[in-house]
């Protein structure tokens, strides 16, 4: 199986942002999510973070598009890096910036802010947040660093930053995984970075974060996963808040260490997604599939019921277009939205290291419907560059599925499905494609290459799309 290698390239040209007025203390919290310029439509940020900056080899940047009738377009963008104006920092080899990214109106003005994790920066990591605002993201400030410098990649990779209000007192709080610890942010937010409080939490090292309402109580339950000696494929534990303090719930037969929830079976409880894509023969997922699979755990007034069944879904599962084989990783990359329009959600699943004949590596991305009795393989698509209306041929090392999201960005009801392909052409490139009520259509599918969005020495484009 190939493994993720950072390759230097050339210099980046960044972009200039201003800074905006602190916002009026009674400005009401952001209506759209994931709406950075209040103008109704939901915006996208993809990451970059092998990107080099100037001479700083891996500093990273972000791109961010912005929504419209018609979707994103690369004429709508703006491009964000440490060394953009009103940014903290400086961009430096190895930060790795926009290693992690998340969204959420933390100022309370009504437009979200972005949350860029650069895992790299300084051997420790850090985290910025960009300010949305009329004219869009402009200006930052860094959160609060934590006191360990041997903490290392705080921040994480991919799903390693996430925002909610994890305690349910109307203010969006910001947890970040880390080699050594997990960090916590609890809001609300200043214009400085400064949140009411922060610190540690009990979970140690975690590299991934998965968060939404597994309960129906309107507050995110929270899911840091990692493996251990015991339990390698993957700990699953969920933190609950009960009113007064945060309780854990242990799922013990479950696996898996990335994750998404949404209500699958319409019943009013978040369902939680894991992707187990570790192969049974490495010997990293005992349980698992060869090529990967995925589990669905439905959720309830007392959260997930741990004796439960869950969905199983694999490239094997009657069904499902594909056969799983050794270092697929189906799984690896999974987000969930209702495609269709139909009130459940619905769930993508990216393979990215699936072969597609000679292309190895070449990377699919597979969507599956909700219904009433949960996740069916009933209209199941798997996607790829070499499938009929989508941009572009599947080459080895394209990686098509390094990350998934299903979003709604031209406000008609029904998620598109966005595909990032972070080896394409050795620079990476993003995939749009319409949501239908007859489910994702490559009819008017789009492309967007790193040289599309100005990202003139890219490396990584498309690793991170932000949630």
């Amino acid at each position: 199986m190939r493994q993720r290698t950072p390759l230097l390239v050339a210099a980046l040209t960044t972009g200039l942002l201003t800074a905006l007025p602190a916002p009026a203390a009674q400005a009401a919290p952001a209506k759209v999510t994931y709406d950075f310029n209040g103008d109704g439509y939901r915006d996208l940020a993809i990451g970059a973070p092998c990107t080099d900056v100037g001479s700083a080899s891996c500093a990273g940047a972000v791109v961010v598009m912005y929504g419209s009738s018609s979707g994103v377009s690369a004429a709508k963008k703006t491009l964000v890096t440490q060394n953009s104006a009103g940014i903290p920092g400086t961009a430096e080899a190895g930060d790795t910036f926009g290693g992690s990214l998340a969204v959420g109106d933390l100022d309370r003005d009504g437009y979200a802010d972005l949350v860029v994790g650069a895992p790299g920066e300084n051997g420790v990591g850090a985290a910025t947040v960009v300010w949305g605002g009329r004219s869009g993201l402009s200006g930052g400030a860094s959160l609060p660093q934590p006191s360990a410098s041997s903490l290392g990649r705080y921040g994480g990779y991919s799903q390693g930053v996430a925002v909610g209000d994890f305690d349910g007192d109307g203010a969006l709080d910001v947890t970040l995984s880390g080699q050594t610890a997990t960090h916590f942010h609890r809001g609300p937010f200043t214009r400085t970075g400064t949140p009411k409080s922060h610190g540690s939490i009990d979970e140690g090292a975690t590299s991934e974060i998965v968060t939404g309402d597994l309960t129906g109580d309107g507050v995110p339950e929270r899911i840091y996963t990692y493996s251990t000696s015991s339990d390698k494929g993957g700990v699953v534990r969920y933190h609950h808040w009960n009113g007064t303090k945060d309780t854990t719930t242990l799922l013990p037969d479950a696996d898996g260490t990335t994750g998404s929830i949404a209500d699958v079976n319409g019943d009013g409880y978040g369902d939680l997604v894991l992707g187990d894509y570790e192969d049974p023969s490495t010997g990293n997922s005992p349980h698992g599939h060869e090529g990967g699979r995925i589990t669905v755990w439905y959720g309830g007034p007392d959260g997930p019921d741990p004796a439960q069944t869950p969905t199983v879904v694999h490239q094997d599962t009657a069904g499902v277009p594909g056969g799983g084989e050794t270092g697929d990783r189906f799984g690896a990359t999974l987000s969930t939205g209702d495609v269709n329009g139909d009130g459940y959600a619905d769930v993508a699943v990216g393979a990215p290291f699936e072969d597609l004949g000679a292309a190895r590596d070449a990377g699919t991305v597979t969507v599956l419907y909700g219904s009433a009795s949960g996740l069916t393989t009933k209209g199941v698509k798997t996607y790829s560059q070499d499938t009929a209306g989508v941009p572009g041929t599947a080459e080895k090392w394209d990686d098509f599925g390094s990350a998934v999201r299903l979003v709604d960005l031209n406000k008609d009801g029904r998620a598109e499905l966005v595909a990032g392909a972070d080896g394409e052409n050795g620079t990476g490139g993003v995939w749009t494609l319409r949501g239908t009520a007859g489910g994702t259509t490559t009819t008017g599918a789009k492309s967007f290459t790193a040289s599309d969005v100005s990202l003139s020495s890219a490396m990584n484009f498309g690793l991170v799309i932000a949630r």
